[in-house]
């Protein structure tokens, strides 16, 4: 798959890991795992296009420069905005203008942005929304320079090729690139990023006869960062590349608009400021709000409340539980468990043939 799409094989690993979580094909095997398509793969590829180095035409510039004053724009894009996955992003205000908007500003000055706050809040969504030609690394401890620059692969001759990661990719193609979990990444392979991002707009790949490659107009670099994930570090070197820093929270309210369950939007409220002031090392975001959401259409009140207690981190599991229960008014709430063995009967009966069969008798 990295040989035919001229990507990284870790960049090509994130992907498919992507596609199996939104169920858009399947994984089996432990270790190396192996990837297959399934009756949805199709679909999902008729809404993102993934290519080799040189494909693309570098990003179109806009022909004049855009305003500086707000007063002068055009109308402002507040609608839902469908993302490459099909998901709807719902725009927020970040100084005075659509969030989307804002970041289309910042990358026609090629002014880099970092995006923080706790993990769930919308910052890769906002991020996907405003580019829809965006290329991902997904950082964590074991993220190489192999992994953004590119590496060499068998070739099916018995061979071995180079192949480009995402940064070449971004940078040839005049793509936007997001650094997802950026400060989970090594500093060490992080530095092959910044001459790509300063005045040099350049990056040398030594391990493909020291090349030096330049960056097309439109490349842009976007980096997220979760404070509050155990080993993130936000270096000096790091955050001096991002000249613009914007906090990332949950929309309380936007969450009330999608009609999630009023009560556990309070609760996740409370339990924010409570993580504000000290006391708590975790609260229900927007991912865990939706999720909520989703889990009582399927399985019901009770269970979903269950469930949102348990995700909690063991830690906080109690003070999420007397939220809740304060909030509902239920007298006891425990994490989601197997409860004992059904009888064979009820077994093989589907849940909800068998509640609509009580609901009749009622």
């Amino acid at each position: 798959m990295a040989r035919q799409l001229g990507h990284s094989h870790g960049a090509v690993r994130n992907a498919a890991h992507t596609l199996v979580t939104r169920g858009e094909a399947d994984q089996s095997g432990s270790g190396q795992p192996s990837f297959r398509a399934n009756a949805k793969t199709a679909a999902a590829a008729q809404s993102a296009v993934i290519s080799p180095p040189g494909t693309h035409s570098p990003r179109a510039q806009p022909t004049t420069a855009r305003p500086t004053s707000t007063a002068a724009t055009a109308p402002k894009q507040t609608g839902p905005i469908r993302r490459a996955g099909g998901q709807l992003y719902h725009p927020r205000e970040l100084a005075d203008l659509p969030d989307v908007e804002a970041l289309n500003r910042l990358r026609d000055a090629d002014v880099p942005v970092l995006l923080y706050g706790p993990p769930g809040t919308g910052k890769t969504s906002l991020v996907e929304a405003a580019f829809p030609d965006l290329l991902t690394v997904a950082g964590d401890g074991d993220t190489t320079v192999g992994d953004l620059v590119g590496e060499w692969t068998q070739a099916d001759g018995g061979g071995y090729v180079f192949q480009y990661g995402p940064l070449v990719t971004a940078m040839t193609e005049g793509r936007a690139l997001l650094i997802d979990d950026a400060t989970l990444i090594s500093p060490k392979v992080l530095a092959a990023l910044y001459p790509a991002m300063d005045g040099r707009r350049q990056i040398q790949v030594k391990a493909h006869k020291g090349e030096t490659l330049k960056a097309e107009p439109g490349f842009y670099v976007v980096a997220g960062h979760n404070p509050g994930v155990h080993g993130a570090i936000l270096t000096e070197a790091l955050s001096s590349r991002f000249s613009v820093q914007i906090q990332i929270g949950t929309d309380y309210d936007l969450a009330k608009a999608l009609r999630i369950d009023a009560r556990v939007v309070r609760v996740a409220q409370h339990l924010a400021r409570q993580v504000e002031l000290g006391e708590l090392g975790w609260a229900p975001q927007l991912r865990e709000l939706l999720s909520y959401q989703k889990t009582e259409a399927v399985l019901g009140t009770k269970a979903a409340l269950a469930n949102l207690v348990g995700i909690a981190p063991a830690e906080d599991r109690d003070v999420v539980a007397d939220a809740v229960i304060k909030a509902v008014g239920v007298k006891k709430i425990a994490p989601l468990t197997l409860g004992k063995q059904l009888p064979a009967s009820a077994a093989r009966q589907p849940p909800s043939t068998s509640s609509a069969h009580r609901s009749r008798s009622r």
